[in-house]
């Protein structure tokens, strides 16, 4: 058995440039949307993106233009008292330019029960009560499965009775398949987000308990309204004697951490993909329909030790 086998699987990954062409295919990752619908927006232009991150609130919360890859980077601080253990995680935009702007920081927060990240539009204040909170990240006992929820209120926590529109909502949910000491090969993880609507709008999920949210309407097969994604599982190869996934060169560094999100019935279409490129500094590109708020937050859930999981 080669424990090592997820680790290498990254430097092969870009490397292996022969099998997938680089794909930033218009359409959404259910791959129900026609080209057609895309033909008629207007096209920016292929040097710089329409990317508008004026509102970073809004523009964390908006899902890519269709046919845009949005490319960015996340740095890892361990600086400090106990950064060790608690890093800070910063996401920025990296631009055709070479300038790149700040969009989110996250941080676990200390004394959870369960892992719990904070994730903000203030890369200084990390703080529950902060304006600059933005939504956050939470898992279960085990680390296997994580929600990720918007700023809204938690309708278990609240008195009174609460408008609808101030309910928190879940725009994410990551389920990692046991895989206690990987005998299993690689990690295996399914993204569950809420589906698109007609004007290419996400449709709002705000759980009143348990039994309505994400994990529950997946595991219950009850998929209406919402897009079920998986990791793009990697090939074996047998010159490296490891698994290998293409990257196109944004990911160089081998780390069992790095993955691929599609859609089953397009597995062409990326919509998601995160690796290590040094030692605190990762890729994360993000296509239509995610957002950049979904996509830290998959890749935070992807920082967290997984004790059933590795």
């Amino acid at each position: 058995m080669n424990f090592d086998e997820e680790e290498d699987d990254d430097d092969e990954i870009s490397s292996s440039s022969s099998q997938l062409n680089n794909n930033t295919r218009p359409g959404s990752a259910t791959s129900k949307k026609s080209c057609k619908e895309v033909a008629s927006a207007p096209i920016p232009p292929t040097n710089e993106p329409a990317i508008d991150v004026e509102d970073l609130e809004e523009f964390s919360l908006r899902p890519a233009p269709q046919g845009v890859r949005v490319k960015c980077r996340i740095t890892r601080d361990k600086k400090g008292m106990d950064r060790g253990m608690y890093p800070t995680y910063y996401l920025h935009l990296e631009r055709e330019d070479g300038k790149k702007v700040f969009l989110l920081a996250g941080r676990k927060r200390k004394k959870s029960k369960t892992s719990n990240y904070l994730i903000s539009i203030d890369p200084t204040d990390l703080s529950r009560g902060g304006e600059s909170f933005i939504g956050k990240l939470r898992s279960n006992l085990m680390g296997t499965k994580f929600t990720v929820y918007d700023n809204g209120l938690n309708p278990m926590k609240s008195t009174t009775s609460l408008e609808a529109s101030n309910l928190r909502q879940e725009l994410a949910a990551i389920c990692y398949e046991t895989n206690v000491l990987g005998f299993k090969g690689p990690r295996k993880m399914s993204v569950i987000i809420p589906g698109m609507n007609m004007d290419h709008e996400r449709v709002s999920i705000r759980p009143r308990n348990e039994h309505e949210s994400l994990l529950a309407r997946w595991q219950n097969k009850n998929t209406e309204s919402v897009i079920e994604l998986h990791n793009k599982t990697p090939v074996w190869n047998d010159d490296t004697q490891s698994y290998v996934l293409n990257f196109h060169g944004r990911v160089t560094q081998a780390s069992v951490k790095n993955f691929q999100i599609i859609h089953d019935n397009d597995p062409d279409y990326i919509v998601m993909q995160f690796g290590r490129v040094a030692e605190d500094v990762f890729t994360m590109d993000y296509n239509y329909p995610m957002c950049a708020l979904q996509a830290f937050a998959i890749a935070l859930s992807s920082f967290d030790s997984k004790l059933a999981c590795e």
